[in-house]
This record gives C-alpha cells, sequence and structure tokens, in this order.
C-alpha cells in the first residue's frame, strides 16, 4: 500500500482537531480520557506546568516497537505520523483557548464529537495515534473487532485508575466523553458507504427484480424453500441506499403486497454502484 498525500494531510486535520479538543473541553472541564491520551491528561491535571506533548510522546515510544513488528511499513509510518502530530498540537494548544462549562455534560459531549471527529478522520486514512490505538487497529486487522470497542474498552481501565486522582462525577463524565467518541468513531468509520440491504421473499420475484434493474440497482436471485409449505421460492437480495428505500418498497407493495420483506442496515458497501462505476472504476467524490 503506497503513502498518500490525502492520508497524510487527513491525519494531520484530525490530530489537530483531537488536540485542540483536548486541550479546550477535556482539561478545564477535569475530563479524562482513555489509553495513553488519557494518561497524558492525567499527569498534566496532576502536573501543569508539564508539556502534555511530550509526555505523550514519550508513552509511546515502547509501543512504536510493538508497531514496528506487527505493522506493515505503510501503517508504522501513518502511525508515527499520528503520534507526532497529535504530540505537536497538544503542545501548540495547550492553554490557547481553554473552555471551562458550568455544564459539564455539554462539555463531555463536545469533547467525545472532537476526539471522536479526530480519531475517526485518522483511522479511516489508515493512521492511529499510537497507544491504544495500535492494539485497537490489530484487533480490527485480524479479529474484526471494532476499533471504537476496543477504545472504549481500553478507555474504561484508565477511567478507573484515574479515580485515583478524579472524583467520582468527573469520571463518570469522563464515560460520556469516551462513549460519544467510540460511536462517532465508529460512524466515521464504517458510515461512508451506508447503506440497506432488502431481502424479498415473493411469488413475483421476478417482476419485483426486473424493476429493481430497471431503476439501475443490482439483484441476487437465491433459491429458497417454505418449511411449513415446502415450495420453492426465489428470495431477492438488494443493497440500495437509504433515500431509495421507500421508493423499492412501494414498487415491492405494488407487485406483490404479500411479499415478505426485511430491511437491514448496511454499515458499508463496496462495489459497482456505491464506489465503482459502470465501467469498475472508483468514483470520485
Amino acid at each position: 500500500m503506497k503513502i498518500r498525500l490525502d492520508s497524510i494531510i487527513a491525519i494531520i486535520i484530525g490530530s489537530a482537531i483531537m488536540g485542540f479538543g483536548i486541550n479546550s473541553f477535556n482539561i478545564p472541564n477535569h475530563l479524562a480520557e482513555g489509553g495513553v491520551t488519557g494518561i497524558s491528561i492525567l499527569i498534566k491535571l496532576l502536573v501543569p506546568s508539564v508539556d502534555q506533548g511530550i509526555v505523550y510522546l514519550a508513552l509511546n515510544i515502547p509501543l512504536f516497537i510493538l508497531g514496528w513488528k506487527i505493522l506493515g511499513r505503510t501503517s508504522f509510518f501513518y502511525t508515527i505520523l499520528g503520534t507526532l502530530s497529535l504530540s505537536l498540537f497538544l503542545s501548540i494548544f495547550d492553554n490557547v483557548l481553554p473552555l471551562p462549562m458550568n455544564d459539564r455534560l455539554l462539555a463531555s459531549l463536545y469533547a467525545g464529537v472532537a476526539i471522536g471527529v479526530g480519531l475517526g478522520l485518522i483511522f479511516r486514512y489508515g493512521g492511529t495515534t499510537g497507544g491504544v490505538d495500535i492494539i485497537a487497529r490489530l484487533l480490527q486487522k485480524y479479529y474484526g473487532v471494532s476499533m471504537g470497542r476496543t477504545l472504549f474498552l481500553g478507555d474504561i481501565l484508565v477511567i478507573g485508575a484515574s479515580l485515583i486522582y478524579l472524583n467520582l462525577e468527573s469520571a463518570m463524565y469522563t464515560l460520556v466523553v469516551v462513549f460519544i467518541a467510540a460511536r462517532v468513531i465508529d460512524f466515521l468509520q464504517e458510515g461512508a458507504y451506508a447503506a440497506k440491504a432488502l431481502t424479498i421473499v415473493s411469488d413475483r420475484a421476478t417482476e419485483i427484480a426486473q424493476e429493481v434493474l430497471n431503476l439501475g440497482r443490482g439483484v441476487t436471485l437465491l433459491s429458497g424453500k417454505g418449511a411449513f409449505s415446502g415450495a420453492e421460492k426465489q428470495v431477492i437480495y438488494v443493497v440500495v441506499s437509504r433515500n431509495e428505500v421507500m421508493r423499492f418498497k412501494a414498487i415491492i407493495q405494488n407487485l406483490d403486497p404479500s411479499a415478505f420483506v426485511i430491511v437491514n442496515d448496511v454499515h458499508e458497501v463496496l462495489g459497482e454502484g456505491f464506489t465503482l462505476d459502470e465501467n469498475k472504476k472508483p468514483l470520485q467524490d
């Protein structure tokens, strides 16, 4: 995999958003974080004069060894880039625009969104910011575990340890931060080509399939058999964009009101009609 300029830019922008969010929302409102970032925040809260960027970088050095051995050359480069960028922006935004708030729930939401958007951009373009992010990427790569879920579980451990310094209220608000961040990360990771999958069981499957084809969507016909009746049936499987669902449901209702229809969320779609054009070329954004 080649190193891409757009990935480098996205990782730097994501690091800037995250660094700004931590310095503007987390630290002024005494909200921790999870993983290595959370540890560096706790050190900053304990020793306000310390440079959080340098602390964060120092804590990540041992994990670079793990990344060097397991991650590929490109992934490791993006990890180094993400870690160095975040360290730099943590230092740049230190005390630049602190935003202490009376409503700590609102502060928690802002912090979660800022961290989630920042990390989501970094992850989407192949980078990490070191620390638990490396472990999360490895689990996603080899075991298919959601990165947001791994980060959330790792964060719980660090937040539990943060009770040594933070009071219970701050720890509870910090849980809001990491939960919102995890959800935003998963949305940015999986939501770019989100769609709906329709599974249709009908005696008029051929006619329905033809109508779907006429509207420019591909159709897969599966062979099925009713367990009760023993009758052979064709099952239609089609993936459509979210704004097309109502149109296709109307077509099905018109052709076969008794059709059995299941609509499922699809978190990511790759291929013709979504990420490829009719010539099998990537669609341009």
